[in-house]
C-alpha cells in the first residue's frame, strides 16, 4: 500500500472511532432517559418541559409579578445579592459562564497586583478546558505550581520558582477526583500565598459541595480567599450562569469587564430564576448528598471485588463530595460498551458518565450521587455492580 492509501485507511479508523463513541454516547443518553433508576440525572438529559419546570419553584424566591430584568437589574441584582450573603463577601456579579467570570477575576487581579502570572494546578479548568483562555484571551501568563493529583501544598507555593500575582485553587480539584485538602492544608496554602504578596482567588465552581467535607459554612471557607467564582449549574441543576464574588471594588470593576466581553445580556430571568430554585431546594440537601455518595462507594468497591473485577479503584476512597471516579483496569470502550449494556437490559444506570483512557488497558468514570441516588441503598449498589461486572469482557454473561 502507498503512503496515500495507509494515510486514507488510517483516516478511516478514526472515522470509524468518532463514530463508534458518538453512537456509545447517543445509546448512554438514551439509557439513561428510559432508565427506571439512576444515582443521578443530570438536567441535560431531562425533556424542555421538565427543566421549564424548574421555574414553577422560583415563586417561593422571587416575586413573579416584578417585571422582568434588563442589562442586569431586577431579578438578576437579587440573585446576586443573596450570592455574596451565603458567600459572606460585599458584593457578587452573575456572569453568564464560569470560563468568564474566572477570566475577568483574574485579569482584574492582574491589574491590581502588577503581575500578570496566575499559580495554578496543572489539571485546573483553564489549564484542561479553556483553550488556554487565560493567555489568548486576558494576557496573563499561567505557571503550574504542581500536577500531582491532588491541591498544591504550602510548601510548593512558597517554593514556586517565579513570583506571582494571583494563586488560584479549585476547590474541589475535578480531574483528580473531586478532590479536597484538610482544612488545615488550606489554611496553610493561603498564609503560604500571603507570604508571597499573593492574592488567591478560588474556582468555586462546586464549591456549594464543600462544607460537609471541611466542616464549616460557605462563608468561612470563601473568607479564606480574596475572590471566589460559583457555578449554579454543576451542584444546583440551574440552567447555567455563575457568579464573581468578592471585595465591591474588584466586583464594580469586573463588571465593566463583563460589558467588554459580551457577557452583559439584555434578559437572564429564566436562567437566574432556576439558579434561586436551586439555592432554595439543592443548597440545603448537598451535604446528604456527599454523605450518601461514600455509602455508595463503599458498596460500589464492595461489589466490584465480590464480583472479581481485578484492580477496580473508588477514588477518592472516602469521597471529598457527592462526586467520585472509578478506575478500571479495561479500555474506555470496553468499559462504556458494559455500562451501557447494563443500563439498556436492567433499567438501572450506575454509571452515567462517559468513560476515558488513562493508559494503557486503564479507563476512568465519574460517578455523581444526587437526589435520586438517596434512594439506593448498599446492596442496590452491590447488585448494579454484579450486573455490570458480568458484562465485561471474560465475565459470566458478558
Amino acid at each position: 500500500m502507498d503512503d496515500t492509501g495507509e494515510q486514507d485507511g488510517r483516516q478511516a479508523e478514526r472515522v470509524s472511532d468518532e463514530e463508534r463513541r458518538t453512537r456509545l454516547r447517543e445509546r448512554r443518553l438514551a439509557a439513561l432517559r428510559g432508565a427506571q433508576r439512576a444515582l443521578a440525572r443530570p438536567g441535560y438529559v431531562r425533556t424542555l418541559r421538565e427543566r421549564l419546570a424548574l421555574l414553577d419553584e422560583a415563586g417561593g424566591s422571587y416575586d413573579l409579578d416584578e417585571t422582568a430584568d434588563v442589562y442586569g437589574d431586577g431579578v438578576v441584582a437579587a440573585l446576586e445579592e443573596r450570592t455574596a450573603a451565603l458567600l459572606g463577601t460585599e458584593a457578587a456579579a452573575f456572569f453568564p459562564t464560569g470560563t468568564m467570570a474566572q477570566q475577568v477575576a483574574l485579569r482584574c487581579w492582574a491589574g491590581r497586583t502588577g503581575s500578570p502570572v496566575v499559580a495554578l494546578h496543572a489539571l485546573g479548568h483553564p489549564e484542561v478546558h479553556e483553550r488556554h483562555a487565560l493567555s489568548q484571551v486576558g494576557g496573563l501568563r499561567p505557571v503550574r505550581v504542581t500536577s500531582a493529583p491532588r491541591l498544591p501544598t504550602a510548601a510548593e507555593v512558597r517554593d514556586l520558582e517565579e513570583p506571582f500575582g494571583t494563586l488560584m485553587l479549585e476547590l474541589p480539584l475535578r480531574d483528580a477526583g473531586f478532590v479536597l485538602p484538610s482544612w488545615e492544608e488550606l489554611t496553610e496554602v493561603v498564609e503560604a500565598a500571603r507570604e508571597r504578596e499573593a492574592v488567591v482567588h478560588l474556582d468555586g465552581a462546586r464549591l456549594w459541595e464543600t462544607t460537609e467535607h471541611f466542616g464549616r459554612p460557605l462563608d468561612e471557607i470563601a473568607g479564606l480567599a480574596d475572590s471566589v467564582y460559583v457555578s449554579f449549574y454543576k451542584s444546583l441543576d440551574a440552567y447555567g450562569g455563575a457568579a464573581l464574588a468578592g471585595p465591591r471594588t474588584l466586583v464594580e470593576e469586573a463588571r465593566a469587564w463583563r460589558h467588554r466581553y459580551g457577557g452583559t445580556v439584555y434578559q437572564q430571568f429564566p436562567t437566574v430564576l432556576s439558579a434561586l430554585a436551586g439555592l432554595e431546594r439543592e443548597l440545603p440537601r448537598l451535604p446528604g448528598y456527599v454523605r450518601h455518595a461514600r455509602v455508595v462507594a463503599a458498596a460500589l468497591r464492595e461489589g466490584l471485588a465480590a464480583a472479581g473485577v481485578p484492580w477496580a479503584r473508588v477514588h477518592p476512597e472516602v469521597p471529598h463530595t457527592h462526586d467520585f471516579q472509578v478506575w478500571l483496569p479495561y479500555h474506555a470502550g470496553t468499559a462504556a460498551e458494559a455500562a451501557v449494556r447494563t443500563a439498556e437490559e436492567t433499567g438501572t444506570v450506575l454509571f452515567a458518565h462517559g468513560w476515558d483512557e488513562k493508559g494503557p488497558g486503564l479507563s476512568c468514570t465519574e460517578v455523581y450521587v444526587r437526589a435520586e441516588g438517596l434512594g439506593w441503598t448498599p446492596e442496590d449498589v452491590r447488585s448494579a455492580a454484579a450486573a455490570f461486572a458480568a458484562r465485561l469482557p471474560g465475565r459470566e454473561g458478558a
